[in-house]
């Protein structure tokens, strides 16, 4: 929760992941039905109603066509990257282009919560609930190379948007307050450490709230092979080691946590880097 015009919103920092992506192409028809192929991607449906009628095009139909590989309900940002993806391909196929802000009001009321994966200058925190940034913060995140890993024993995922928002006392409101003053600095300043601490401590406090199981044991693991950070997904079951790309020991390091994470019984996880995503697209 953070203080933004007075009050208080939810907000977020998304982890750019550069493992998957999400493509789509609109076809307009003067028939006013709409399709979608996967049939499944219902959000990306709706995104591309909530555009035309948003161009003034309700009128308008066509077929959506949606390919991704990422896995659903993880925390990868899946139905985001469809959803961003779709949002892109209508108003280019009507002959318009789609600013960060528009894309953010049209990907909420799409999917209910969304990422921020539209915004490819600077990193932001994000009213991932209400589609607005709150801070536009001063950088895209330094270079950061993060193991990732699934938390959840069948990979199946967890239903985040079926469950009840957390509800944060004043000392987590206060603590995030100044984990956003941290992050502000770390960026300006390209410290992946300290962009790593910030993840770590917002770990914790969503540990009080939705608990990843073994979570101590992550831990113990991330200062035993030289982690900067903990990341947790806000929704999905996903996490992450952060090691700073500069640091020379970090092959070492990351196999290190590889083989930790084998030990504690995780045997899937995957490697990516936040390098250069200040340009980068979903």
């Amino acid at each position: 929760m953070f203080e933004h015009g007075g009050e208080l919103v939810r907000g977020l920092v998304t982890l750019p992941c550069d493992l998957y992506r999400s493509y789509a192409v609109f076809e307009p028809s003067p028939v006013p039905v709409l399709t979608v192929a996967p049939a499944d991607r219902a959000k990306a449906f709706r995104a591309a109603a909530e555009t035309l009628a948003v161009l003034g095009r309700s009128y308008t139909g066509g077929h959506l066509y949606i390919e991704s590989g990422a896995p659903l309900s993880r925390g990868f940002g899946s139905s985001t990257s469809d959803v961003i993806a779709t949002v892109r391909a209508v108003h280019d196929a009507c002959g318009w282009v789609a600013d960060g802000e528009v894309t953010a009001r049209l990907a909420v009321a799409s999917e209910k919560a969304s990422d921020s994966l539209m915004f490819e200058e600077h990193a932001v925190l994000f009213a991932q609930r209400s589609g607005f940034v709150v801070e536009r913060l001063p950088a895209p995140l330094p270079p950061l190379a993060v193991l990732g890993f699934g938390t959840s024993q069948d990979g199946a995922g967890v239903p985040t948007l079926g469950m009840s928002p957390a509800v944060y006392g004043d000392a987590e409101v206060a603590a995030f307050a100044e984990l956003r003053t941290s992050l502000r600095e770390a960026v300006a300043a390209q410290d992946a450490a300290g962009v790593g601490a910030v993840a770590w401590e917002s770990a914790r406090i969503n540990q009080r709230h939705l608990p990843v199981p073994g979570y101590a044991d992550l831990e113990s693991l991330a200062v035993r092979c030289g982690a900067v950070g903990l990341q947790v997904a806000h929704s999905g079951d996903i996490a992450g080691l952060m090691f700073d790309c500069a640091d020379p020991a970090l092959g070492h390091r990351l196999d290190t946590a590889e083989a930790g994470l084998r030990e504690l019984g995780v045997t899937s996880s995957w490697r990516f880097t936040t390098r250069g995503h200040g340009k980068d697209t979903p």
